[in-house]
């Protein structure tokens, strides 16, 4: 699978769309906005692939290599061929949910490439760019969608921690965590991710105000993929996400999350400035989500060709490839390995999925205390006849 292939059957939206399906004119509304709110958006890499100078940001990405630039291609690629086996296996029976990160592939490899090793890294349920950069194994990522484990993986292993369900909750984990690495006096940073729709949620706002009062070393890390499932970014906010750390007494940036140059130096320097004790910073990667919020939605219902189409020139893997190819950075060769590398990848996390073994149907009530408990005990044995009613009409 190409990854123009790829992208091309992909829905992607354009401002001021129509229903698709439905038939139903329903055209986005913006919020109106006070002078001098209009956001500011950094990029250092254009739509077309052209190299463009930032002042205040070009140093983070100062002596980049061809090498290291192809790194960065070769991470999103895979990463979006992983993530588009993990569909096709939730539409064949083998997972019960998924949810795609098509079109935010700059966003999560920027971010999460730089990072350092002893960073800590607290994701939402989306985050398999940053997964793959902190090392976790894509299959791993898998055990939870399929149903056969909680998560997966070591969370200090990796200093990835678990999938977060929980809409937002994961900032409040980051800004405690990153207020006792302050205590402890370590250099190392806290990275939290999080949706434009759940930066409608109190914990949200909570962990901004106890980050800023404790100058806690976190990075909040925005992904505004335009759409809180079906609802747009306008019904979250009045002003830029970005904007709203200011009332929070921190500062926040605006990056074209489809640039991976952008994102990768706007995130060090978030992380610099996190390290070097200066406090929180809130980081609104402007990205777009190409597919649906999960396996379960239908997009076609709350945006149009139209806005799909606009996005579908942004793709952000097409972006370093047309930089790649004018800069002779890469050749022809590099991109037939990659994509061979690509369908092995595709290959090994389909088998190692079907191979996962079903877990134990009684482990969840050895894990809810450390003691014995009536309650708990009442309820096994009433599953325990539940389920030796399957062995009694002849099933398993």
């Amino acid at each position: 699978m190409t990854v123009e292939s790829t992208a091309a059957r992909t829905p992607r939206r354009s401002a001021g769309s129509k229903a698709g399906t439905t038939g139903t004119k329903r055209t986005r509304t913006t919020a109106k906005k006070d002078a001098g709110t209009e956001p500011q958006l950094v990029q250092l890499l254009t739509p077309e692939g052209k190299r463009v100078k930032n002042a205040e940001y070009d140093k983070y990405v100062a002596g980049i290599t061809p090498e290291e630039l192809r790194g960065l291609y070769r991470d999103m690629v895979l990463t979006r061929r992983f993530d588009a086996e993990a569909t096709s296996l939730q539409r064949q029976g083998e997972l019960g949910l998924w949810a795609s990160l098509l079109g935010q592939e700059a966003a999560q490899i920027g971010s999460g490439r730089a990072t350092r090793e002893d960073d800590y890294v607290f994701p939402t349920y989306r985050e398999h760019g940053v997964a793959w950069c902190r090392g976790v194994d894509p299959a791993n990522l898998l055990g939870m969608f399929r149903g056969v484990n909680n998560g997966g993986w070591d969370p200090n292993s990796n200093n990835f921690q678990l999938y977060t369900i929980v809409i937002g909750s994961q900032t409040l984990h980051a800004t405690g965590y990153a207020m006792g690495v302050a205590k402890d006096g370590a250099d190392s940073a806290v990275i939290a991710y999080f949706g434009d729709g759940a930066s409608s949620q109190g914990d949200v706002a909570e962990s901004f105000t106890f980050s800023a009062v404790y100058n806690a070393p976190v990075v909040f890390f925005c992904q505004n993929n335009q759409w809180a499932i079906s609802e747009p970014t306008e019904k979250q906010s009045r002003v830029p996400i970005y904007q709203r750390a200011q009332g929070f007494g921190f500062p926040g940036v605006r990056v074209d999350g489809n640039d991976v140059l952008g994102v990768l130096a706007v995130t060090r320097w978030a992380l610099e400035r996190a390290r070097s004790g200066e406090g929180p910073t809130l980081v609104e990667a402007f990205t777009y989500r190409m597919g649906a919020h999960t396996t379960s939605d239908d997009p076609t219902r709350y945006r149009g060709d139209e806005e799909r189409q606009a996005w579908e020139a942004k793709d952000p893997i097409l972006r370093l490839r047309r930089y790649l190819e004018a800069s002779n950075h890469a050749d022809e060769g590099f991109f037939e390995e990659l994509e061979a590398e690509s369908e092995a990848l595709g290959k090994r996390v389909r088998e190692a999925v079907r191979a996962m073994p079903d877990p134990d149907h009684f482990a969840i009530f050895e894990n809810a205390y450390a003691d014995g408990h009536a309650l708990v005990d009442e309820e096994r044995a009433q599953f325990a006849a539940y389920q030796a009613s399957f062995a009694d009409e002849g099933g398993n």
